[in-house]
């Protein structure tokens, strides 16, 4: 029903581009050699959010003004989304070759080797460094104490970060590109951005935050429920996996973690690996008691790690397959 490539300058499909940045992010990562010398659209989105919170959250303010400015920041950062995103997706359906940014750009914003990379390193640390080089890991992808961890906390809070990432790192963008293009996709990362950096329960964030977390949740609601069932799927494929396990602990546990999100990736992979994840963790200046998700082993190790990229790799591959799917019923 449409081609896969338009009349103007001959752009590729979107679906198709979607592909494109999928493999350039599975085969470059980070690209840390070019962001050294450019700025990450990621990191110009921060910047922005960091000069806008500095200007509109001042503590004096009371909470119901610092509410409506949260609400302010939130509108102002996702129309600067939607105009890059859709004024770099028009310039690469009119001109030629202009549609090379859209993909690159689209790749900087997916997460699927550098997640890998950075919990390999986990692995990689645990194995010859022990636990202080495995927390020292750990603290570079995670936002709790990592003096609070032992060997297997460490294991499991890198099992726990592949899987809640694997859906707002991977899955959502791929699911806002092929619902609304680059300015779905850049809508989504910084809203994204926005929630990490001001979406906190503290006295500094919990009014002017609020928006922001609110709509990420939103905007994950579909994403993070495909990607604990891409996690399923991709369990028989792994060693031990355990995908009937995963489909169930994903409907009975996902509600235990704090987020009406992040609980059904993490609830899927502890059941796929035969794992406990979750529990009583320990941030700086925070204790969170949260329930046990999955009804597996607490103790988990560096095997279990590999596992788990294991099984992060097969549902990657799922993920992008679902876009060829997409590509092939519109064919």
């Amino acid at each position: 029903m449409f081609p896969l490539f338009t009349h103007f300058g001959h752009t590729p499909d979107p679906l198709l581009m979607l592909f494109m940045a999928i493999a350039v992010d599975a085969a470059l990562g980070e690209m840390g050699w070019l962001f050294r010398v450019i700025p990450h659209p990621v990191v110009m989105i921060g910047r922005v959010v960091a000069s806008l919170d500095k200007r509109l959250n001042k503590p004096e303010r009371s909470e119901a003004d610092r509410r409506l400015r949260g609400v302010l920041l939130v509108f102002v950062m996702a129309a600067m989304a939607l105009s890059v995103g859709g004024g770099i997706a028009f310039l690469a359906r009119t001109l030629p070759h202009v549609w090379l940014v859209e993909v690159f750009v689209a790749a900087t914003l997916l997460a699927q080797r550098s997640l890998f990379e950075h919990v390999h390193d986990v692995a990689l640390a645990l194995t010859q460094g022990g636990v202080e080089a495995g927390r020292y890991a750990v603290s570079r992808i995670v936002g709790r104490d990592p003096l609070s961890l032992d060997e297997y906390g460490v294991a499991r809070a890198a099992i726990e970060s592949l899987a809640e990432n694997f859906a707002d790192g991977v899955v959502a963008p791929v699911f806002w590109y092929a619902v609304a293009g680059l300015p779905g996709l850049l809508l989504y990362k910084t809203v994204n951005t926005l929630d990490s950096m001001v979406g906190y329960r503290n006295d500094k964030y919990r009014a002017f935050g609020m928006a922001a977390a609110r709509l990420d949740d939103l905007l994950n609601l579909v994403p993070a429920r495909m990607a604990a069932l891409m996690l399923a799927l991709a369990a028989p494929f792994v060693p031990k996996g355990k995908p009937v396990a995963a489909l169930v602990t994903m409907v009975t546990d996902a509600r235990h973690h704090r987020s009406p999100n992040s609980g059904w990736p993490e609830a899927a992979a502890a059941g796929a690996l035969g794992l406990a994840l979750g529990g009583p963790r320990k941030y700086p200046g925070l204790v969170v008691d949260e329930k046990w998700i999955g009804s597996g082993r607490a103790r988990a190790g560096i095997a279990d790690i590999h596992r788990a990229l294991h099984l992060f790799t097969v549902a990657c591959v799922l993920d992008a397959g679902s876009v060829v799917l997409l590509l092939w019923l519109q064919s």
